[in-house]
C-alpha cells in the first residue's frame, strides 16, 4: 500500500495540472445542473399522469445521461494526455511496473470522478426537484436516496471504465462506440435485450426504482443490484484490457 501512494500522488499531480481536467468537470456540472433545472421547470406542477408515468425523482437522472459524456472524456484524458505530449515515456520509465502505474491512474480517476459525481448527482437532484416545486420528490421517499447514490456510482464507474478503454482505443473511437451507437441501438426493440447490457445502459439502470412505471431507458430485465454487477464486470474488463495493452505495447 505504501508503495502505491507515491504513484497516486504523482497521478493526482498530473491530473490537476492539466487544464482540460477542470474544464471537463466544470462541463459535467453545468450540463447536469442546467438540464436538471430546465427539465424540472417543464414538469413543474404536473401530476404523475401528466408526466406519462415518469416519476418526479426519475426526472433528475436524465441529465446524468448527458453529463456522463464529459466524465468519460475526463477518464480518457487522464491517459491520452500523456500519449499526446509524449510524457508517457518518462512515466513508464519512472514506473516500470505497468500494473501499479495503471492502478494509480484508476484510483485517481475513481477519486476525482467520485467526488464530482456525488456533487453533481445530489446537486442535480436538488436543483431538479426545486424546479419541479409542487409534487417534487425528496431524498426521504422510498428508494430515492438509493437511486441517487446509484447515479453517483454510475458516473464514477463510467469514468474509470473509459480510462481503461482509453489505454487501448482513442477518444475519437470511444465516444461514438459508447454513446452514439449505444443510444441508437437501444431504441430498436428487436435488439434491446442485448443493448441493455452495454456499459452506459447498465450503469444508468442503477438509478431504476421499482415505483417507476416507466424507466428512462425503456424496459430492462434486471434491477439496480444486477446492474451494478454488470457495470463492475465492464470496469474490471476494461482495466484488465488496459493492463494487457500496457504490457504488450511500448510507449
Amino acid at each position: 500500500m505504501n508503495a502505491i501512494l507515491p504513484l497516486v500522488a504523482a497521478e493526482w499531480t498530473k491530473a490537476r495540472t492539466v487544464r482540460s481536467t477542470w474544464w471537463t468537470l466544470f462541463t459535467t456540472a453545468v450540463l447536469c445542473l442546467g438540464l436538471g433545472a430546465l427539465l424540472g421547470s417543464q414538469f413543474s406542477g404536473s401530476t404523475s399522469r401528466q408526466r406519462g408515468d415518469i416519476g418526479a425523482a426519475q426526472i433528475s437522472f436524465y441529465p446524468l445521461l448527458l453529463g456522463q459524456i464529459a466524465l468519460v472524456a475526463f477518464g480518457v484524458l487522464l491517459t491520452s494526455a500523456e500519449y499526446t505530449t509524449g510524457t508517457i515515456r518518462a512515466s513508464l520509465a519512472a514506473v516500470p511496473r505497468r500494473g501499479a502505474f495503471l492502478a494509480a491512474k484508476a484510483l485517481v480517476a475513481a477519486g476525482v470522478a467520485g467526488v464530482a459525481a456525488v456533487a453533481v448527482g445530489f446537486g442535480t437532484f436538488f436543483v431538479t426537484q426545486w424546479a419541479i416545486s409542487e409534487n417534487a420528490a425528496s431524498l426521504g421517499d422510498p428508494e430515492v436516496l438509493r437511486a441517487v447514490l446509484g447515479g453517483c456510482l454510475h458516473l464514477t464507474m463510467m469514468c474509470v471504465f473509459a480510462m481503461g478503454v482509453a489505454v487501448v482505443l482513442a477518444l475519437g473511437i470511444l465516444i461514438p462506440l459508447l454513446f452514439l451507437n449505444s443510444q441508437g441501438l437501444a431504441s430498436i426493440p428487436a435488439i434491446r435485450s442485448v443493448t441493455q447490457y452495454l456499459p452506459d445502459q447498465a450503469g444508468a439502470a442503477m438509478t431504476r426504482m421499482s415505483s417507476d412505471a416507466m424507466f428512462i431507458l425503456g424496459p430492462v430485465d434486471f434491477g439496480p443490484g444486477q446492474a451494478f454487477l454488470i457495470m463492475l464486470a465492464w470496469v474490471a474488463t476494461a482495466l484488465v484490457g488496459g493492463y494487457v495493452s500496457l504490457r504488450r505495447r511500448d510507449a
